[in-house]
């Protein structure tokens, strides 16, 4: 964990007093991102699992549909005051006959809830740009099993036990099982990461998959969600009104609240099956 975690000199403060001690953080980092040697992206983001990374972005923003279409991912030579690589510049080559990314791609592609949305537009954006609609995907999962996820996610955060600063996305199939977990600073990252991963591995469309976020859900991750072909997002706090909304445009299962045995379903209830659970139900048709 070299790279994930920095000690920091702290100051603890209790009603019983204060004393100095060090501290685990979680580190972040710039991480450039270039497309057959043309700038194309700069995220802050947990080092590690960088090329899925990169992988995931191209992916959840239209620019490539598979792993086939990247001819090779390799560091810059960036360097620090010191002269170490950096490893903080990542290029892509893309294979002969794939697009160049439009210009002005860059992190908020669609949209992010930090810079504003634009509504109906950026729905209509995504419908048409995934190549992996999760609409026709008819799979289900009792609730008992979804109710587990978060906690399942939880119990494999290795960086965030050290740090307690870090998101994390997981994919689980419906029984439970857990295929990938990854953390990151970025919460868009984590998901990025996941995706790369399924991407690098043969698991993009995301067909039967269950995508589990650890914090709320913003339009964004329910844009790369849809984007992957994952039929259902999970997460432990609240949706924005916008990532319901395309979610239930878009075919898209989303859970939200899901802690104590307890959870929401915002959109496209029929793939949780609910037996006799008492779940509260909000759904936008």
């Amino acid at each position: 964990m070299g790279r994930l975690i920095a000690r920091r000199p702290v100051v603890r403060v209790t009603p019983a007093g204060s004393r100095s001690r060090p501290d685990s953080i979680a580190v972040e980092e710039p991480l450039e991102l270039r497309v057959d040697g043309k700038p194309l992206a700069v995220t802050m983001r947990t080092p590690g699992h960088d090329v899925e990374l990169a992988h995931g972005f191209l992916h959840t923003e239209g620019v490539i549909g598979n792993a086939e279409e990247i001819r090779d991912a390799r560091y810059c030579d960036s360097r620090d005051d010191e002269g170490r690589n950096t490893y903080n510049v990542l290029d892509l080559g893309l294979a002969p006959g794939v697009p160049a990314p439009v210009t002005g791609v860059e992190r908020n592609f669609y949209t992010t809830s930090s810079c504003g949305v634009c509504g109906k537009a950026s729905l209509d954006a995504v419908r048409t740009k995934t190549r992996h609609s999760p609409a026709a995907d008819d799979v289900t999962i009792r609730y008992d099993v979804l109710a587990t996820l978060p906690d399942a996610l939880r119990a494999r955060q290795q960086v965030f036990d050290r740090t307690g600063g870090l998101h994390a996305a997981g994919l689980f199939t419906p029984a439970g099982e857990l295929l990938v977990v990854r953390e990151d600073v970025g919460r868009h990252n984590a998901v990025d990461k996941v995706v790369g991963w399924a991407l690098l591995n043969g698991r993009i469309p995301a067909r039967g998959l269950i995508l589990i976020v650890s914090g709320r859900t913003s339009f964004e991750l329910a844009q790369k969600a849809v984007m992957a072909g994952i039929p259902i997002l999970g997460a432990v706090s609240a949706p924005s009104s916008l990532a319901i909304d395309l979610a239930a445009e878009s075919g898209l299962t989303l859970a939200g609240f899901i802690r104590n045995g307890n959870l929401n379903l915002y959109s496209h209830p029929e793939r949780v099956n609910v037996e006799d659970a008492e779940v509260h139900t909000t759904y936008r048709s």
